[in-house]
């Protein structure tokens, strides 16, 4: 299991009575971009809530099955929840950077977990991994309110970045943005997975076959299709799959 940054077995997911995720078992490669894909509602944002167990703030959600994360179950009594949103760090669909400069959005995960090395070398770094230092540099003290979109997406990337987790899940993070910034988060994409494994939600059909190298498609709250992207978009082996793909339905 060397290979894998995080797997799923039989993961389930309901809300109240309502089952969102139907016993989904998948592997997630390091160091590769995996997008999840499929119609509203079909439990994507579900999915990739249960990897750093954001589904437990809401009140009425219960997960059943495992996430497997550096050999222990992420769901186990013993399992620190705020440990594993350290780990596993999370980038939402529209960008919410706090009411703060620009360097505080970067630095207060760190003070809160307790950093102590050097913190404007740390800001720096995580800044410029986010493919934004160039912009903010001489405005750190500014506030992150006044950055555009894309400028505020790619904060709250670096702001995830800053306290070193080895996964990023993100969550349509270009769909409130236009297209120049939605180029700009993808070519970013690109670049992190030499450090990072990466999780992605999209209803972008074109955006997961540009940027991820597996694909898993999911249709009510199950994995229909899960494969190599390239492969996936030009010869699926589920109907569901093609029909989806190719706008028939969804």
């Amino acid at each position: 299991m060397s290979d894998i940054a995080l797997r799923t077995e039989e993961l389930s997911v309901w809300y109240g009575s309502t089952q969102a995720v139907k016993e989904i078992t998948l592997d997630v490669p390091k160091n590769q971009v995996v997008a999840f894909i499929g119609p509203s509602g079909c439990g994507k944002s579900t999915l990739l809530r249960c990897f750093n167990r954001m589904n437990d703030l809401i009140p009425v959600a219960r997960v059943g099955g495992k996430v497997l994360f550096g050999g222990a179950n992420l769901y186990d009594e013993a399992v620190d929840p705020v440990e594993v949103r350290r780990r596993i760090g999370m980038v939402f669909q529209k960008p919410n950077p706090f009411p703060k400069t620009i360097y505080e959005n970067v630095a207060f995960g760190l003070r809160i977990n307790g950093f102590t090395g050097n913190l404007d070398e740390q800001v720096e770094r995580s800044l410029r991994a986010a493919a934004i230092w160039d912009e903010v540099k001489d405005r750190l003290q500014d506030s992150a309110l006044g950055l555009s979109g894309g400028q505020q997406q790619r904060l709250c990337i670096a702001r995830a970045l800053a306290v070193e987790p080895e996964i990023l899940l993100m969550d349509e993070p270009a769909s409130a943005l236009d297209p120049i910034a939605t180029s700009r988060i993808e070519d970013l994409i690109a670049e992190l997975k030499t450090d990072y494994t990466i999780v992605i939600v999209t209803h972008n059909m074109q955006q997961a076959a540009r940027v991820s190298d597996l694909t898993a498609f999911l249709y009510l709250g199950e994995l229909i299709e899960y494969g190599v992207t390239q492969r996936l978009f030009t010869n699926p082996t589920e109907e569901r799959t093609e029909q989806y793909i190719t706008g028939r339905f969804g």
